[in-house]
């Protein structure tokens, strides 16, 4: 929806359930009360909502956490393995039909089996990254989180001091850290430069959680060995940059793109809606 949209549905609905596109920013919450009273979100993240001022404005706001979780982990190991093992450019090379045949050095990548994994945001998805790689290819987890986990099924995984400590150490490093303001940018220039040569950066959190633009200058001059993106900073749209390289795999944010996951994130959201106008307590708040 546009601006001019949102704010007329603010007026004129009881309760609605946006989605990433539909921009519910302060402005939008601007100006008075609203008929308006719970945004249901489609959806875990919700930075496209201004909370504080949804609170202000009298307006609740509910996701759809737990529904997400299995899929979204299920496309960050598949943005490891297409990057690592260079699945996207070996498809582009075999459909422009210049692939020659096989031969030993043919397009070698990275064998992930035995490397470390570093997660940034040791959440729900963080924790379901962790345990597909730990137990699917033995590798060894370091995490940086702002609280400490209390989950033993994931106490084989080392906590670090810091992003920092977490990009120096990984061989691949998944972003699953919510979207706004407190990390906007967190993987920027500094983090970027901390990383191995032989690093891959895969992120299927929000695209302006990483720098686009620093991303694009470190996979450019090979200061980092690849990356993995299902979300970009300016949604539908994508660096020209990230465009024209060989050594990054890009997906058009298929996190959830599953019938199974949508049915129960729209059913989810549903309840939240129902317990509200019922005078209940709604599910999944956010505010």
């Amino acid at each position: 929806m546009s601006f001019r949209d949102v704010r007329s549905a603010l007026n004129t609905y009881d309760g609605m359930i946006p989605t990433l596109g539909d921009p519910f920013n302060a402005d939008a919450f601007a100006g008075g009360e609203f008929r308006c009273r719970i945004l249901a979100n489609f959806g875990a993240g919700y930075n496209h909502i201004d909370i504080e001022a949804a609170r202000q404005a009298g307006v609740a706001v509910t996701n759809t956490p737990g529904a997400v979780t299995d899929a979204t982990a299920d496309i960050a190991v598949l943005l490891m393995l297409m990057t690592a093992r260079r699945a996207g450019e070996g498809e582009r090379l075999l459909r422009r039909g210049a692939w020659e045949g096989w031969h030993p050095t043919q397009l070698l990548g990275t064998h992930l089996t035995g490397k470390t994994l570093g997660i940034i945001g040791m959440g729900r998805i963080g924790r379901a990254v962790a345990c597909r790689c730990h137990y699917g290819f033995d590798m060894s987890v370091v995490y940086f989180n702002r609280s400490e986990i209390r989950d033993p099924g994931v106490g084989w995984a080392q906590r670090l001091n810091s992003v920092a400590e977490v990009m120096e150490t990984a061989d691949v490093i998944s972003i699953n850290v919510p979207g706004g303001a407190a990390t906007h940018h967190l993987i920027g220039v500094d983090a970027i430069a901390r990383m191995k040569p032989s690093a891959i950066l895969v992120n299927t959190s929000r695209g302006d959680v990483v720098d686009e633009a620093a991303l694009v200058r470190a996979l450019e001059s090979g200061r980092i060995k690849g990356a993995g993106l299902d979300v970009y900073e300016a949604e539908p749209e994508v660096s020209p940059g990230l465009l024209a390289l060989e050594n990054v795999s890009l997906l058009p944010h298929l996190g959830t793109a599953a019938l199974e996951v949508r049915t129960e994130m729209g059913l989810m959201a549903v309840a939240n809606l129902e317990a509200h106008f019922c005078g209940g307590s709604v599910p999944n708040p956010v505010n």
